[in-house]
């Protein structure tokens, strides 16, 4: 009985065994695939913009945002999160969790803030990772028709011949310190060695009916909203503020071909996520852009808007934006320059 048990025992051994380790392997590959992410997105995205809804970051983001969300197959919720000059919104990019589904449409006033505000609860290097550029937005240099300055070679000299004998007596205006109305004409006037006197408005409203009235000399503007002043005989166009010339405007020169040699500024839009996001969520982003920007009836709209569509890796985007944080800290400190 002994003998004849032993193999019986044995094989029954064996069998339990394997099993065991059946099971415990069956079980091993269910919690793997349990624990494998779902594919991104996999649930709404959040969009936020740090302006009121209606202005021209709100309709540039719902343009983006509807074509992303059609692309990728889920919803994409633009949030309004108005106020300090776009770091209300940013801050909550910022502090959001680094998952992709929560993202920031950034201006340039991201890139300025930090010279502006000596205090802020958080960092746009540190805490925001560059996706892509969305589009750039040239300023119009502008003047009222009986002005004397009929081209910008005319008023660069007088304003060049005014700084030598009496400086100031050529005065701008800007829709308040620290705007990009403001921050444009004083890197103009470092870069072109030239004085002008600041006269800030609360808006840009103000300042371009005071432009038309004949109230002040001069002043930059955003294309969208001097563009039609332009065309439509009430306003004279001196330059654009950008290094190329407007697509929406090419027969006005730059700066740069009217001898303020590499003068270039503009407004610009771009995708930021949370710093730590994962780097294939963030190319993802940057090549759906890029694919979206492509749409000629996203092109169209941009357009509209003066916003000229322009993409691009998130290196080329995160270097750019450095860039700018250095280029305006420079005007500030240069400038003195204090928000209200």
């Amino acid at each position: 009985m002994t003998d004849l048990g032993r193999p019986i025992l044995y094989l029954s051994s064996k069998r339990a065994i394997f099993g065991l380790l059946t099971s415990l392997c069956t079980l091993g590959l269910t919690s793997l695939t349990l624990a494998q992410p779902a594919p991104y997105p996999s649930k709404p995205i959040r969009l936020i913009v740090g302006y009121p809804a209606g202005g021209a970051s709100d309709v540039a983001a719902r343009i983006v945002g509807q074509k992303l969300s059609e692309r990728m197959g889920q919803s994409l919720v633009v949030e309004n999160r108005p106020g300090s000059a776009g770091n209300i919104g940013a801050e909550v990019v910022a502090k959001a969790a680094p998952d992709g589904y929560t993202l920031l449409l950034g201006t340039i006033s991201l890139s300025v803030n930090p010279s502006l505000y000596p205090k802020m609860n958080y960092d746009p290097l540190k805490d925001l990772s560059a996706i892509s550029m969305i589009s750039s937005t040239p300023f119009l240099l502008v003047v009222n028709l009986k002005s004397p300055y009929r081209t910008a070679r005319d008023f660069l000299e007088a304003a060049r011949i005014k700084a030598g004998s009496k400086a100031g007596d050529i005065n701008y205006g800007s829709a308040g310190n620290g705007s990009g109305s403001h921050l444009f004409t004083e890197l103009l006037s470092n870069t072109a060695g030239i004085k002008l006197t600041h006269v800030p408005y609360k808006g840009a409203a103000p300042v371009v009916n005071d432009l038309l009235a004949n109230q002040i000399h001069v002043a930059f503007d955003n294309i969208m909203t001097s563009l039609p002043l332009v065309k439509a005989g009430k306003l004279r166009a001196l330059a654009v503020s950008t290094k190329q010339r407007s697509r929406v405007a090419p027969d006005i020169p730059t700066l740069d071909e009217v001898g303020v040699t590499g003068f270039d500024a503009n407004a610009w839009f771009g995708l930021f996520a949370p710093i730590g996001t994962p780097r294939e969520i963030v190319n993802q982003l940057s090549l759906e852009v890029a694919e979206v920007l492509k749409d000629s009836g996203v092109n169209e709209k941009l357009l509209q808007l003066g916003a000229e569509p322009m993409s691009s890796s998130p290196e080329f985007f995160g270097n750019f934006f450095k860039a700018e944080m250095l280029k305006w800290a420079r005007v500030v400190q240069v400038a003195k320059v204090q928000i209200d």
